[in-house]
């Protein structure tokens, strides 16, 4: 067995406040700071977890209903970009209706107690045409992203057109938005002239006039109205980071399609590296300056250790279809806490479709799909929730509940950690967040474009003030499965039993009736552990399934390895505890959410959504539904056609089983050749369900999805199934039907132009187009009013 130690006995961090130049108040007194460590919200730590969305790429009329899902998932702040071009295509006229009607979309964030930030740009990228710049400002006779008045002088009016949007939504006006990012990426990053494409392939320029532009465009902000608490700007790549009046963000990519996004000079194809995204780091550390993805232009400790863009999935670029891994989501969101973030932020959270144009049909990036932003994002497309959501969400109420222990803990990082080539699975990739004396153990078994393998028999000891060391485990072996990653607390109160340490990671926490009830995770290939000191506890432990014994001081409880196991306990001052755990797998299932002014547990494989005195449960393809709470619901009404078929208590949880109607979506498929089909809907196809889901499966290139001629989603083809959502096209489709078609991929392709007119034609060895299968199935929807 292999036995690592870690030393944690400088475990006090030094927080202090009054220098950053960021924070303010809302007419009901509430008021945001910032220490150097992490966000305040009414002098306490404020955890802040942010998801970001588009709503100029979503379907309006679907906003709220996604926008709790986010809520549900543990988000607590909602950034969303103002693209130039997409609010001002023509020069002089803004379009602000529909999906481009930022008003009503921050309205339904603030209705559901959600904070806001907005990116005004002027440069955005988001993988949009001239990443965000209008068209009509190529060529004129100045510098864009820079101090160049004519420059300025269009912004001024950009500017002064999202003022009068968001005017009454400011947090000082008693709204949800609390922050304005400025920019984006200044001198790091750009985006093609796509005027230019196909002839030089120009770029804009990747900004100028450094710190003087970004205080400038700040300025230029606060005069047209726009003032907000905080203001942000990207700090990575060496990008302009003005400290003193911005709050520098950074983040972090396990997939990088844009090295794709053009052969190198030699024509080859290059290989994706492992990205040491996944080796711990401190970056709140004054010692350690730099480190990879983050050289920051101020002393690490004098900023909280804040990020805005963490990979929550990425899109394709043409030359780069990977089959992206959503285990790389919840690993991301723990490396980023391990290594002192106290703000997380995810790009996307939620995927999108690309409007059109009125002047310039598609406005995507020429290296990305013209439709759709899935992004593989938590939220899909079409509001599928996907693995990584599951995940992070079991993460984001742990953070959210233990806001105040854990924004205080420092990163304790054992020696060696930093050098870990991304490539060896052999050595273990474990640190320590801990603040006199409590703390998490992390530990990262995921690693990008690597195999990985389980982790077994090893241990790991903490070194803690006063000469304690704790063990994990206390004795025998520690494993954990290929791909997982955990936090295990140590020396935590647990309601007021010490809880030496547990291999279980802690999910969130209930009071009910005065007493208490924990919920933990046990991670994939680990065996629930719980230590707990025999002094604190007055009698001994209830267990039904498992077992108890004593080493020394601790009591050591076991519980059996199921779906869900529990076991109770009273401490030493008479408190009854209750600790409840969850299987890997199980622990997907699991919601919290306050209802009816009480905190509940809700175990569901049905997307849950909690609003306006409702349950709404999503199922796909399943009208089977169930679910289990508690606290138990006093009484429910289900709406439509949807009954009860049963109830049953297990354990704590009061059970639920519900059934809907069985929906078949009647379609006819013509399949014209083994790269075109054309379907036509029944008049019923689309009644009395949520969204319907056409999956495709196929060989080719690229997908394209089409209503008479309109290209209404896009797919660059991995072998991976394309779902499309219909629902919002479904008076088009009864009335045109749709079709399908899949282009080749073109081996051994050229151009063959040896004539003496102009008879220039393509020429390929093979082209490989396959229509395989096209299936639709339903996403039911049950309404439970309570």
């Amino acid at each position: 067995m292999i036995q690592y130690r870690i030393d944690a006995r400088d475990d006090k961090k030094n927080i202090f406040s009054g220098h950053i130049r960021q924070g303010g108040s809302n007419p009901s007194g509430e008021h945001l700071s910032f220490t150097n460590y992490y966000m305040e919200r009414n002098g306490k730590p404020f955890f802040c977890i942010c998801g970001e969305i588009h709503f100029s790429r979503y379907n309006e009329s679907l906003w709220e209903d996604e926008i709790v899902k986010m809520k549900m998932g543990g988000v607590n702040v909602i950034a969303t970009y103002l693209f130039w071009n997409m609010h001002e295509e023509t020069q002089g006229v803004f379009e602000w209706e529909g999906n481009k009607n930022v008003r009503k979309f921050v309205e339904l964030c603030g209705k559901h107690d959600l904070y806001v930030i907005i990116r005004i740009g002027p440069f955005c990228h988001g993988e949009v045409r001239n990443g965000g710049m209008p068209d009509w400002l190529f060529g004129r006779p100045f510098e864009v992203r820079s101090n160049d008045e004519g420059y300025l002088a269009y912004v001024k009016v950009l500017y002064a057109e999202i003022s009068r949007q968001v005017n009454g939504l400011l947090y000082k006006q008693g709204g949800p938005i609390i922050g304005t990012q400025i920019e984006n990426e200044h001198n790091h990053s750009a985006a093609q002239w796509a005027l230019t494409t196909g002839i030089s392939n120009m770029w804009l320029n990747k900004g100028s006039d450094g710190n003087s532009h970004m205080l400038k465009l700040k300025q230029m902000a606060i005069e047209a109205g726009i003032e907000t608490p905080i203001y942000t700007c990207t700090a990575w790549g060496g990008a302009t980071t003005p400290t003193e009046e911005m709050m520098p963000l950074w983040g972090g990519y396990a997939y990088w399609p844009w090295i794709y996004y053009e052969h190198d000079r030699f024509g080859e194809v290059k290989e994706h590296p492992a990205t040491p995204e996944y080796i711990f780091r401190d970056k709140h550390n004054n010692t350690l300056p730099k480190t990879y993805n983050f050289e920051p232009l101020y002393k690490p400790e004098d900023y909280p250790y804040m990020c805005c863009e963490m990979g929550g999935g990425m899109t394709p670029f043409y030359r780069y279809r990977f089959n992206f891994e959503y285990k790389s989501v919840p690993a991301m969101t723990s490396m980023k806490v391990a290594e002192g973030c106290n703000m997380i932020g995810y790009y996307m959270y939620h995927g999108g479709s690309n409007p059109k144009g009125k002047r310039d049909l598609y406005l995507n990036d020429l290296a990305t799909p013209k439709i759709s932003y899935d992004f593989n994002a938590m939220i899909g497309e079409f509001g599928q929730v996907r693995e990584s959501y599951r995940r992070t969400k079991l993460q984001h109420y742990f953070f959210s509940q233990f806001e105040d222990w854990l924004c205080r803990t420092k990163t304790i990082l054992p020696p060696g950690s930093e050098a870990i080539d991304p490539c060896d699975v052999d050595a273990l990739r474990y640190a320590v967040r801990a603040s006199e004396g409590s703390g998490l153990l992390f530990i990262n078994n995921f690693q990008d474009h690597v195999e990985t393998k389980d982790m077994t028999d090893f241990s790991i000891e903490i070194e803690l003030q006063g000469g304690e060391t704790v063990r994990f485990p206390a004795d025998g072996a520690l494993q954990i499965g290929k791909n997982s990653q955990c936090m295990l607390p140590f020396q935590f109160n647990l309601g007021g039993i010490h809880l030496q340490y547990a291999t279980a990671q802690l999910i969130t926490k209930l009071d009910v009736q005065g007493e208490s009830y924990y919920f933990f995770v046990v991670p994939e290939g680990m065996r629930g552990e719980f230590a707990l000191r025999s002094s604190t506890l007055q009698g001994e432990v209830t267990i039904d399934h498992g077992s108890v014994r004593q080493q020394g001081d601790l009591t050591i409880v076991t519980p059996v390895a199921a779906d869900m196991a529990a076991f109770q306990m009273v401490s030493d001052s008479g408190a009854d505890v209750h600790v409840i755990t969850f299987s890997d797998e199980r622990s997907l299932d699991f919601w919290k959410a306050d209802i009816q002014g009480l905190e509940r547990v809700i175990l569901t494989r049905a997307n849950l959504l909690v609003m306006n005195d409702q349950l709404k449960f999503e199922s796909t393809n399943e009208e089977e539904i169930s679910f289990s709470i508690f606290p138990d619901l006093k009484q429910f009404h289900l709406q439509g056609k949807a009954e009860l078929r049963g109830k049953e208590q297990n354990g704590l949880f009061t059970t639920y089983n519900l059934r809907v109607e069985r929906k078949e979506i009647s379609f006819t498929c013509s399949q014209v050749n083994t790269d075109k089909a054309e379907l036509q809907f029944a008049k019923d196809a689309f009644d009395n369900v949520k969204q319907v889901l056409l999956r495709v499966d196929y060989s080719g290139d690229i997908g394209y999805a089409f209503i008479d001629g309109d290209l209404i989603n896009d797919n660059f083809g991995n072998g991976v199934t394309w779902e499309v959502g219909l629902k919002q096209f479904q008076e088009r489709l009864l009335e045109k039907g749709m079709y399908i078609y899949i282009s080749p991929v073109r081996k051994g392709s050229f151009v063959n132009s040896n004539t003496t007119m102009a008879g220039w034609s393509e020429q390929a060895t093979e082209l490989i187009a396959d229509l395989q299968s096209i299936r639709a199935v339903p996403v039911y929807e049950v309404i439970a009013d309570i």
